[in-house]
């Protein structure tokens, strides 16, 4: 499992921005989201009455797991917020996939993952997403 720089993470985060403001969706960024205390995802995105709070994880294959408690802290920003709460996921030569947090898939540890085949069974791609 290949997981993202933060570099190259700002890069994809900053591609998917894009990619909403070009749909029509008011889109921002939270800086340095995962390094604070509180709750934050990466995107908090608005638009034809929806509001989606978005982790953005990027691999080159296989999966990625998140602890409990980093879902926890989304879904209860999300609520707070009044967001629908996404994961979305960056294959290499696949593109993206929107997984909701309630789609993701459990290990046997119980941690949630995402991976090729959770995303291509449970997610949407982007214009599924957004249409």
């Amino acid at each position: 499992m290949v997981i993202m720089s933060k570099r190259k993470g700002t890069r994809y985060e900053r591609e998917l921005l894009k990619l909403f403001w070009e749909k029509n969706y008011a889109t921002i960024r939270s800086a340095g989201s995962g390094s604070m205390p509180l709750p934050s995802p990466d995107l908090l995105v608005g638009g034809n009455g929806r509001v989606l709070a978005i982790e953005c994880k990027a691999l080159k294959s296989g999966s990625k797991y998140f602890a409990k408690h980093e879902i926890k802290e989304l879904k209860e920003f999300s609520e707070k917020f009044g967001a629908e709460a996404w994961v979305a996921v960056r294959f290499d030569n696949k593109g993206w996939f929107f997984v909701h947090v309630d789609d993701l898939g459990i290990s046997k540890k119980k941690n949630y993952f995402v991976s090729l085949d959770v995303a291509e069974k449970k997610g949407l791609r982007f214009d599924e997403l957004v249409k």
